[in-house]
């Protein structure tokens, strides 16, 4: 097996940058290609970030060079884009969600599994520095066995930071296939999968103004065609119980990101939408909120610690973290909050994975290792 695998990165949109500043960083990783729908996006990445090729979508899924095709589309295409990448024998990231629909996804997870490939998928944020002291503080026991947890996304939509946001609000999109995937993700990772939900969902707005004063679309109105305003209970098999809020119809709030209640204390998680902190716990035997120092590092912005992570596994054989059947899950929740709204009944969630393997400690940045 090579000592770095090659990178060809699909969709030049603005989610790469973080990636192509972040890929070559890793040792086991070569940025090697770039493409996109509008070939001129491709080749101003290319010389921004210094890759060695722009070229067309099709082509880049076809170069025998490329080892792993990061996929950074939009999401309505991140199913048709892995699936291309995953018959020409490349391994495949995407950015999340993992696909549109349950049936995409699938797909991809059974013709991967044909063909002896790996499927990663973001976010990787929950492999940075604060939610994986957050793991430690949990499986060390320090707050004792947690019985429930509470998640909150309130924020009023990207249209007024986002050249495009258009997509955000059609289906694919909205703040539970946007950001849900962060806190899903995270909550995951803490308290592993989940067994059963309910939800109610609704949409706050029929239609929204793009307000960034940046071209090209400044002041042009989106009509909304999927749930803005999300609410649900979510029961974990190891016996917890959680509740969400996913919103882009809130102005402002003094909620928490994340909280995790224990039979002997509370546990603070940061934004899963980042790597670092803060974390906070206050036990029974405390009289305030205590900062936890991050025991970890990968607490600045590390995009494609996921793809490294990934790549080590593809060359050591030992399963990665940011896996597919884990991206899996997550997208089947997405859609269960909607269906369970729909249908004003709890759903059972068919799919399932397992707790992803917590980081060791002492761990080199950059090299791509993630285990010692």
């Amino acid at each position: 097996m090579a000592e770095k695998l090659n990178v060809g990165v699909v969709g030049c949109g603005a989610i790469s940058n973080l990636y192509m500043k972040k890929v070559p960083f890793f040792r086991n990783l070569t940025l090697a290609a770039c493409a996109d729908i509008v070939p001129e996006r491709a080749k101003q990445k290319a010389e921004e970030f210094d890759v060695p090729k722009a070229c067309g979508v099709d082509e880049l899924i076809a170069d025998p060079d490329v080892d792993i095709v990061l996929n950074l589309t939009i999401p309505k295409v991140h199913g048709k884009i892995a699936l291309a990448a995953l018959k020409e024998g490349k391994h495949i990231y995407n950015e999340k969600p993992l696909a549109p629909t349950r049936e995409e996804g699938k797909k991809m997870l059974k013709l991967a599994k044909r063909k002896k490939l790996r499927i990663g998928c973001a976010p990787d944020t929950f492999l940075g520095g604060g939610i994986q002291t957050c793991r430690k503080v949990i499986d060390d026991g320090w707050i004792g066995k947690p019985i429930a947890a509470a998640a909150f996304m309130m924020g009023h939509g990207p249209e007024n930071w986002h050249l495009d946001p258009d997509f955000f609000y059609q289906p694919g999109g909205g703040p539970m296939f946007d950001m849900g995937p962060y806190y899903l993700t995270t909550l995951i990772n803490l308290l592993g999968p989940v067994k059963r939900v309910v939800g109610s969902a609704t949409q706050g707005f029929n239609q929204r103004k793009i307000t960034n004063p940046e071209k090209p679309k400044f002041g042009a109105v989106i009509k909304v065609n999927t749930p803005t305003h999300v609410v649900g209970i979510l029961e974990f098999k190891s016996g917890a119980v959680g509740n969400l809020i996913m919103s882009f119809d809130v102005w402002a709030s003094q909620l928490p990101r994340i909280e995790i209640y224990g039979t002997e204390g509370t546990l603070s998680v940061p934004d899963p939408n980042t790597f670092g902190g803060p974390v906070r716990i206050r036990r029974m035997d405390y009289q305030e909120w205590r900062d936890v120092p991050l025991a970890f590092g990968y607490f600045e912005q590390s995009r494609g610690l996921g793809v490294a992570d990934m790549a080590q596994g593809i060359q050591s054989g030992r399963p990665h973290r940011a896996n597919g059947q884990m991206a899996y899950h997550v997208l089947d929740l997405m859609h269960a909050f909607h269906d369970a709204s729909k249908a004003g009944k709890y759903v059972d969630i068919e799919s399932t994975c397992e707790r992803p393997a917590p980081l060791p400690l002492g761990l080199v940045e950059g090299t791509g290792r993630l285990d010692k």
